[in-house]
This record gives structure tokens, sequence and C-alpha cells, in this order.
């Protein structure tokens, strides 16, 4: 048996290659969108992709399992479980293998037995990995999104992401159930998850790649707690917001996402392309350079986004899956490359190109326009024009959990997500933008300026640098 693990750091996410070197076979569990990567550990190993599947329909970002499929010339094989509302609209057409509770893949003398383990979503599945030929019987389980190391799927997002009311409670006491039949897997199983620390797919998930259901009986508060009524108020709590997209991954994945037959690839653009249609509502130029650069001279109505592991999650966040983007950056660096791949991973398909941002910051300043600027302020001189009686509007960009932990008395909360969406709520008095260390803000306050919002100024350091500064929170001085 061959036994491979991809693992994503922007996305915090693991696919699984599983071979059979004995007949030459291999099954990928929960591709991305790029087959590239999998046709070539394949080819590595002298292996051919045979079968394609995943374990539920992603959220967070757009499955590969059609796209590699359609490369490798594979099945796919998709789950059935789940009701009506939660089939894949592409299985026929696709001609795949629809799989339910029970039933089981053969992939050479590699064996997958199929668990069906609802919670996080309706359909979820969980794959029991056997290597027939050392007659040890079960070695592990690929668990998806169903059980992390340390942490559980939150069984929120189809309320949260997609809008189905009702359903969290519901989920969560599904997941409870689906976590029994997990208890009762030998201990000695490898744990192989769909995620790890970073993902928003659940709320503590651990850095350690596997585990084994022996270990997380003890060590994973989800496995571990066998109350239901105390398990479905912890796994509801703390459970930080979805980015915006998971909402529009859950419809492109459930109803096919489009095969490219290539990943995209950003062409030059030339700077009077770009200054000619920075009036379009409908497409975003998203700037790549570090913030501080941003900051004092940018191109109007462009948003700062600097090339970071959270890049995709950002740019969900805050720009509808359907629009146009033009990326901007200092030459034709790694950092378009990437952001080009992270783009088309969450169903960003309409990538107009690249431009050098000194070419077209040169352009529009010989045009005889200025560049704009985000003011920024520390937050002594925040808390100073305060107590001066100042008129002003503090924004907390951060998450829920963040604002519930601690906050500035008098803030108003808007959550990055949010922003573009709750604009008009802001007071008409100067917006002061802060988030935890002021990396979210400096997105926020270009978001804002591209908004109209002109007078948003980033409080530097965010609040990080107010708690260090000694200034008080809420409740100390409310």
């Amino acid at each position: 048996m061959f036994f491979h693990e991809l693992y994503d750091r922007a996305l915090a996410q693991a696919s699984y290659v599983i071979g059979c070197q004995a007949t030459g076979e291999a099954i990928v569990i929960d591709p991305l969108r790029d087959p590239a990567p999998y046709l070539e550990v394949a080819r590595a190993e002298g292996l051919r992709i045979t079968h394609v599947t995943e374990t539920h329909i992603h959220a967070d970002f757009v499955s590969g399992a059609r796209e590699l499929s359609a490369a490798a010339g594979a099945r796919l094989y998709l789950s059935a479980e789940g009701g009506p509302d939660w089939q894949y609209a592409f299985a026929t057409q696709d001609e795949a293998v629809l799989l339910h509770d029970g039933d089981r893949i053969m992939v050479g003398n590699i064996q997958l037995d199929v668990l069906h383990t609802p919670g996080h979503t309706p359909e979820h599945l969980s794959f029991v990995v056997t290597d027939r030929p050392r007659g040890a019987g079960p070695m592990g389980i690929l668990t998806g999104d169903f059980v992390f190391v340390g942490d559980v799927g939150r069984p929120d997002l189809l309320e949260r992401a997609a809008g189905l009311s009702d359903t969290m409670e519901a989920g969560a006491r599904t997941l409870f159930r689906s976590l029994a039949r997990f208890r009762a897997l030998p201990d000695h199983l490898q744990v192989w998850p769909g995620h790890g620390a970073g993902s928003a797919c659940g709320k503590a998930l651990g850095a350690v790649p596997s585990s084994t259901v022996g270990y997380e009986k003890r060590s994973n508060w989800g496995v571990a707690e066998t109350d239901e009524a105390r398990f479905v108020a912890a796994v509801l709590e703390g459970q930080p917001e979805p980015p915006r997209y998971f909402a529009s991954m859950k419809r492109i994945n459930r109803d096919g996402p489009p095969v490219l037959g290539q990943m995209p690839v950003a062409r030059r653009l030339a700077a009077a392309d770009v200054l000619a249609n920075l009036s379009t509502r409908s497409r975003w130029v998203l700037d790549l350079r570090p913030a501080r650069q941003f900051a004092d001279g940018f191109l109007v109505s462009s948003v700062s986004l600097p090339y970071s592991k959270s890049f995709s999650t950002w740019a969900g966040s805050i720009i509808p899956v359907a629009d146009e983007v033009v990326l901007m950056s200092d030459g034709e660096d790694d950092a378009i490359r990437w952001a080009v791949r992270d783009l088309s991973r969450i169903g960003f398909d309409r990538i107009v190109g690249w431009v050098d941002a000194s070419e077209v910051l040169h352009a529009w300043r010989e045009a005889g326009h200025v560049l704009q600027t985000v003011p920024q302020i520390s937050v002594t001189d925040v808390a100073s024009q305060r107590a001066d009686g100042t008129t002003m509007t503090i924004v907390d960009v951060r998450g829920r959990t963040e604002w519930d932990a601690g906050h500035i008395g008098g803030a108003v909360h808007v959550p990055l997500g949010d922003l573009r969406q709750r604009v008009n709520e802001l007071a008409a008095a100067p917006l002061l933008v802060h988030c935890q260390s002021g990396v979210r803000s400096a997105v926020a306050t270009s978001l804002l300026h591209r908004l109209g919002r002109t007078d948003a100024v980033n409080i530097v350091g965010g609040f990080a640098a107010w708690s260090a500064a000694g200034l008080p929170k809420a409740g100390q001085d409310e």
C-alpha cells in the first residue's frame, strides 16, 4: 500500500493519495482543484489514478474531484446520503458511483469501507482503510471534516454560511450520534483528518497531521464528551464567523464545479487597460504590496490585500465570487502566481490579469491624478482624542469571539466579512478602524475607501497595541 498526504497551508486542507502497488491503481480523497500535484505523485510511484472521491460537499474550497476525474480518466465516487437537498447534481452526468453507508470501494487490494458520519454536513462520509494483503484488519480512517486532531467538525455552517435556518442544533445532535460510531472503532486505527490548525471548519484544530482513534478518545473534547446536552452547547459555542464565500462554495460543489482543463494563468495587463475600467464596480483591483506601502499611496478604488496564507479567506469574504479580479504587484513575482492559484481554489474564475504597480501608479499620476492615502493613528492618540471629546466612530473588524473576549468601550463591531454589506450602518463621524494586530484593519480601511468612506483611518497595532498600552477596555470605562 502507498499512502501520501498533500497539505495546503493556505486552506489548512489535507487530501490523500492511496495506491495499491500490486495493481498500480490509486484513489485520491478530497482533492483540490489543480490535478497536477496528484498526477505527479501517482506518476512518481508508478501508479495511475483510477478512483476519485470526497468526504462531503465542501464549503471552504472548490472541489477538485471533477477536475481530477477528467484529467486522470478516473471514476468518481460520491455520497448518496443526506437526503434530497444534498445530492450531487452532476453525479448522473459524470457516471459517478453513488455511495451509501456500508458500501465498499476496492482499489486493487486496498479496501475502503464507507461510514455515513453526518453532523458537519448531512451527506458526510468517512472511509475506513484496510490493506488486505497484510491481513491485519483496518489500519486507519479518513475522517474528512468529521473528526479532527483535537476537535470535531462544526455543525453550524449550514445555518451560518449557507443560510439554512434552524439547522445548527439538529446538526449538533446528529454529530453527537455519529461520534458514538467513532468511539466504537478500534483504538489503534490511525485518524487522517481533512483539515489542520487554521481551518475555519472547526474552532480548536490541532497542528499535528494525524492521530489515532484511541488518542482522540482521550484528548479530543468532542469525542470524549458523552453527555448530549453538554456536547451540543459546547460545539456551538465560540465558532468563528465563516468566510462569506462558504455559501457560494456549497452551491458550486453541489451543482458541479466547471471542469477547466487547465489551471488559470494571469496575463499581463497594460496600465491603460486597468485605468479605463476603474469605475466598474464589479471589477476589483487587489494590491498585493505590503499594507504600509499601499497606505502611503494607492490607486483609487483598489483594495489592499497583501499575499499571505489568509489571502483567500479575506478575498472570499469581501469580494463577490462572480466579480472580476485584477492583481497588482511589483512585477510578476511569486505572489501573483500564488494569488491566482488561491483565488481559483475558492471559485474566482474571472481573473482578468495582473498589472505592474509602478507602471499603473505612474500612469495615474501622468494623467493628472493624485494617489490616495490611508491615514494612520496610534492607540494613544485615539485615547487622547476621545478624552478631548473628538467625534469619532471606532470600528472593530475582528471576529465575534475576539470581541467577546474584550473590546474598546463604545466601539462598533462589524466583522471584516460583513463590512461591505453593513457600511451604510456606520455613522457619519470619522471612522477609526482596528482589528487585533493591524492586518485586517489595513484591508478594512482600504475597502471602506473603495466604498466611499474616505474618512476611514487605520489604528496602528490594533487591539493588541491598545491592551499593551494599558488603555481601558469595555467594562472598565463603561
